[in-house]
């Protein structure tokens, strides 16, 4: 996983957000898939960030060290909170069927009867996910970041 500082075009608002990759982030932002969580515009664009620097010591990417430095000042309450959620998200997908960028399709199907009743999830575009609320579509985001299989950095 990598950690990016994002921001927002229009207000300057920054963020952090976990991608796959570089691709991941690039072919994500191009399908609509990646707001702002302060103003909701699909205008971002990577911010200037520190770069990690290899000292030999250890990974190059705090990101990918357990010990991460990220959540060093956080509480033990948030941590467990936090990895609590990410297991419980884990058993869902596990228990669910991906469709990937079917996703839509699917779920619309599912909700009018057309299709067998399941849990799914994949991907949808943002206005794809309001067109699937707006038809009273039952759906909401993943909180975690998905990474399938064979796709791990």
């Amino acid at each position: 996983m990598i950690i990016f500082d994002l921001k927002c075009v229009p207000q300057g608002h920054v963020f952090e957000a976990w991608f796959a990759s570089s691709d991941a982030f690039e072919t994500q932002r191009a399908k609509g898939l990646v707001d702002c969580p302060l103003c909701g515009s699909g205008e971002v664009a990577k911010a200037p960030m520190s770069p990690a620097i290899a000292t030999g010591r250890g990974p190059a990417c705090a990101a990918a060290s357990p010990a991460s430095p990220l959540l060093s000042g956080a509480p033990d309450e948030v941590k467990a909170m936090l990895a609590a959620g990410a297991a419980a998200q884990r058993r869902l997908l596990e228990e669910s069927e991906g469709v990937g960028e079917r996703f839509a399709d699917e779920a619309r199907a599912i909700h009018l009867g057309e299709a067998e009743r399941r849990p799914i999830h994949g991907e949808a575009t943002r206005a794809e996910a309001e067109s699937l609320l707006d038809e009273g579509v039952p759906i909401a985001p993943l909180p975690f970041p998905v990474v399938e299989r064979g796709e791990e950095n």
